[in-house]
């Protein structure tokens, strides 16, 4: 099995001064990771950099979907749903542990503004875009169907639905194994790097400067071409390209809110239309509920924006009408989060949700590349198109592309089931088992070495949940976490399923963390200070 950790974060910084790169990526998610991972694999010199933590921004409060996108189907964007699809199946194969198949109940109502049989033509459709490959066809339902697979459903008004398939997939983590894949292809991965200017010789942009967020240390890293991958940061680099760039960016706000999964009683992933006629999900999440997401018009920065009063009714609300019995108010909330889709500005001056998720590439008057717009399930696409304008800038010749036959980062099991028997075996907790293989793959094993050198590891961090204390430490030391929010966050999602959002853990993650990365007593208290402010960035509802 290949190595799926990246080098050690101070190794990885040490590169980043001594050599001069083919190209430096500005931007940890999905889509710079899938860049890195496409450019090194055609054999060019990477370096990647990422001011927070990898898929600290949208990459991590998505609907955690890997979809085809059939709601962009009312809106023409048949090109795009064609695209997902394929990539869709892509995904299932090269990361069968983090994308998994997932059915969907589509209930219709009376006066629906969908109705029955548009819904049955736009699934045919959705079908036959996938070229009859999806997981299965989607199959229609009467009435009786729709509540069989979804007791809780109302029932008053309902006329009948659908049953189809998409993806579910862990977005963070989707990101990291992208990333590692691209780290054992040879690139420099750093998160935790600021890129505060860009450098310039005769006229074309040739380095950055790159502050270490951690170490305090600025950097000058050359690279012979820069791609801008920032996703809602995208303007900021723009304009140390262009101090007069307009924006390219539209900004849409998605809020997603997690309650007790008993609550709601949804034994699957359901597709509803919200209040106000847009779509919107009820899925599965743990041992939480997820419901989202709203999309609306916004001009934050994942910095600042956060749920607020009126998005968490406005979710509460739809899922009461489609689960009555829930009968979910504001303190059946355990986590409520919000994300940026930075979409292409032009042309998208109207409704977000019928807003274009394609993507465009563009190269900028000091040839530094950028690119806006996309979704997580085309990442591979989007890194395609711009790697190619890389080689373009390069004056060479791309090499074929191999990213759809090499499996990402702990995606090389031949049978997922057989990997979750063993898992359970070992373990002796079905939970816990399918967690570790969910989340690592292959990779689960060394995570299950560190409890059998150190039986204490085993434990769990809350009792109700499976993770255990030998994520924590393999993090650390095999997947370049730094902070508690890198590992609660972004590693474990942890802090998604719990009402403190992992606070009365932090203690005891950080007492494993402390002597990985050399913190003091002191280090501790500030560790812990931090990941109390990140909280609060992240998961404090506005008034």
């Amino acid at each position: 099995m290949p190595p799926t950790s990246a080098p050690t974060r101070t190794a990885q910084i040490l590169r980043l001064s001594q050599r001069r790169f083919d190209v430096l990526v500005i931007g940890g998610g999905i889509t710079g990771a899938g860049i890195a991972r496409d450019a090194a694999r055609r054999g060019l010199d990477v370096a990647l950099v990422e001011r927070d933590d990898f898929a600290s921004g949208t990459s991590s409060r998505s609907s955690r979907l890997v979809h085809g996108g059939v709601r962009y189907l009312e809106h023409g964007y048949l090109r795009l749903v064609f695209e997902s699809s394929h990539e869709r199946r892509v995904l299932l194969r090269i990361a069968p542990h983090l994308v998994r198949p997932l059915p969907f109940t589509w209930p219709v109502y009376d006066g629906a503004r969908l109705s029955l049989w548009k819904l049955q033509a736009g699934l045919l459709l959705y079908d036959l875009l996938a070229l009859f490959k999806n997981v299965a066809p989607h199959r229609r339902l009467n009435a009786r169907g729709v509540l069989a697979a979804e007791p809780m459903l109302a029932r008053a008004g309902l006329r009948g639905g659908a049953r189809y398939f998409d993806a579910a997939t862990d977005d963070a983590r989707l990101t990291l194994a992208t990333l590692f894949d691209a780290a054992v292809a040879g690139a420099t991965i750093v998160n935790h790097a600021d890129v505060t200017a860009l450098q310039f010789t005769d006229g074309r942009a040739s380095g950055v400067s790159v502050t270490d967020r951690l170490g305090g240390r600025t950097l000058e890293v050359e690279a012979a071409c820069i791609v801008n991958a920032t996703g809602p940061w995208t303007d900021r680099v723009r304009r140390m390209e262009d101090p007069g760039a307009t924006s390219a960016l539209l900004g849409t706000k998605g809020v997603h809110i997690a309650v007790p999964a008993e609550r709601v009683g949804n034994r699957g992933a359901v597709t509803l239309l919200a209040l106000d006629g847009r779509v919107m999900f009820v899925l599965p999440g743990g041992t939480c509920t997820v419901i989202g997401t709203t999309d609306t018009p916004t001009s934050e920065t994942p910095d600042q924006v956060r749920a607020t009063r009126a998005d968490i009714d406005y979710l509460l609300a739809s899922a009461n009408r489609a689960f009555p019995a829930a009968a979910l108010t504001a303190d059946d909330v355990v986590a409520a989060w919000a994300g940026i889709r930075p979409l292409i500005a032009e042309g998208n001056d109207g409704d977000p949700s019928a807003a274009s998720r394609e993507h465009a590439v563009e190269t900028g008057p000091h040839g530094v590349i950028t690119v806006t717009g996309g979704k997580l399930t085309t990442y591979r696409v989007i890194a395609r198109d711009v790697v190619k304008a890389v080689f373009h800038a390069l004056d060479r010749k791309p090499p074929r592309d191999r990213t759809a036959e090499l499996p990402l980062a702990g995606g090389d099991i031949r049978d997922l089931n057989a990997e979750l028997a063993a898992a359970r075996a070992a373990t002796g907790a079905a939970d816990v088992a399918a967690q570790l293989v969910h989340a690592h793959g292959g990779a689960w094993h060394q995570v299950w070495a560190r409890v059998q050198d150190n039986p204490s590891l085993g434990a769990r961090l809350v009792k109700e949940l499976p993770f255990i204390g030998a994520e924590v430490v393999h993090a650390v030391e095999a997947e370049l976490a730094c902070t508690l929010a890198d590992v609660l966050i972004r590693r474990l999602h942890l802090a998604f399923e719990v009402r403190d959002q992992g606070l009365s853990v932090a203690p005891r993650v950080a007492a494993l963390m402390a002597p990985l990365l050399g913190w003091t007593d002191r280090g501790v208290d500030l560790a812990l200070l931090d990941y109390q402010r990140e909280v609060r960035r992240m998961f404090a509802i506005e008034p």
